[in-house]
């Protein structure tokens, strides 16, 4: 039940409150309380002032209090814990006080560690979640990962960088921010369970206002999957939107990763030989990823007669859009400028126009049809 997050994070809207005389129950819930990183507030003897009752953001009552409660306002976020889910008179009281759910321990633990977590962070909807992988090596994934975040916070929206890929060199450096201070995957190899949202952003190293989790230059390039797991669900109840740049290669850790992506966008440069490495990776990520879909990436001195939804149907994709090449890259990395920070360039016109596309809750576009929205 162990959780990393420490207490006073700036997103706490502060601890649940319990209202109980029943010393065993009330030592299990400060128990679960500090499982879930929070500081409860804690009623003894006559029911809790209106104000308390008010204000706290979840109400964990004791079937011992439940009968002298029914007094106080209806309000949402009651829980109420009891120790018999058989019991009809538990859920009676449950009835007459409003609670929104009765639990009994120590059977429902892991999940009212959960509800109180959730109270206290003030979680609300989870983060729209892209995955971007690579047709092929070298296809430029890793700067599309980077210009779709950066294009997402330039617009105003809270948005987060999951370096996905052990052996791409650090998105860190990519941002021109490799010296910042935060913390990296291995930092996190031995996370299990619920990490909180709001301590994992804030320990994140902050580039071009978006917040970045990224690879060190050590020799450990593994993460056990449950600490993937554990850091990719956390960065989604943080809300906002989440970018993840996925290795072509998708294995354990991987897809932990993918399994919480909402959109995936394939990117294929507009060759031969890109296409039939792309029918290998698509196949490997679309059994795991409803939504995957191809962007066509230009090359210069390519054939011509290479047609983007020509090859989207080949893999069967809905085509996202096309991105045309873009010369220049370097250059403004070498000035510190991170990908799609030119507005007016093909990358960052694709990002903000895919951003426009994607609705907030991840689905379909309305409207998209394969072949549609190109940069």
């Amino acid at each position: 039940m162990a959780s990393e997050r420490p207490g006073g994070t700036g997103g706490d809207r502060g601890g649940p409150l319990i209202i109980t005389e029943d010393e065993r129950l009330l030592d299990d819930l400060l128990r679960l309380c500090a499982a879930a990183g929070t500081l409860p507030e804690v009623a003894y003897g006559p029911p809790a002032p209106a104000g308390g009752w008010e204000a706290a953001p979840l109400v964990l009552v004791g079937e011992d209090r439940a009968a002298r409660l029914d007094g106080a306002g209806r309000r949402a976020g009651v829980i109420l814990i009891g120790s018999d889910a058989h019991d009809p008179g538990l859920w009676k009281r449950a009835v007459a006080i409003g609670a929104e759910r009765v639990v009994t321990l120590p059977g429902d633990e892991r999940w009212l560690v959960d509800r109180i977590a959730d109270a206290a962070e003030g979680v609300g909807p989870p983060a729209l979640t892209v995955g971007v992988i690579g047709g092929r090596g070298g296809a430029g994934a890793s700067t599309l990962a980077c210009a779709l975040a950066v294009t997402a916070a330039r617009s105003g929206r809270p948005a987060m960088l999951v370096d996905g890929d052990p052996l791409g060199g650090g998105l860190d450096v990519l941002l021109g921010g490799e010296r910042e201070k935060g913390l990296r995957w291995p930092d996190f190899a031995a996370s299990r369970g619920r990490v909180a949202c709001g301590a994992l952003a804030e320990s994140l190293p902050r580039l071009h206002a978006l917040r970045v989790l990224s690879w060190d230059r050590g020799p450990e390039a593994a993460i056990p999957p449950e600490a993937v797991r554990a850091v990719m669900a956390a960065a989604r109840r943080g809300g906002g939107v989440v970018v993840v740049d996925l290795p072509r290669q998708i294995d354990e850790a991987a897809a932990e990763a993918l399994a919480q992506v909402d959109v995936g966008l394939l990117l294929v440069p507009m060759e031969v030989r890109a296409f039939a490495a792309s029918r290998r990776v698509a196949a490997g990520v679309r059994a795991a990823l409803r939504d995957l879909r191809m962007v066509a990436r230009g090359v210069p001195g390519t054939r011509a007669d290479l047609k983007p939804d020509d090859i989207a149907n080949l893999l069967e994709l809905p085509l996202a859009g096309e991105l045309p090449w873009e010369g220049g890259l370097l250059e403004e990395h070498s000035r510190g400028a991170p990908p799609g920070a030119n507005v007016r360039g093909p990358l960052a016109r694709f990002c903000a126009e895919f951003w426009e596309r994607v609705p907030a809750d991840g689905g379909p576009a309305s409207g998209e049809t394969r072949g549609g929205g190109r940069a």
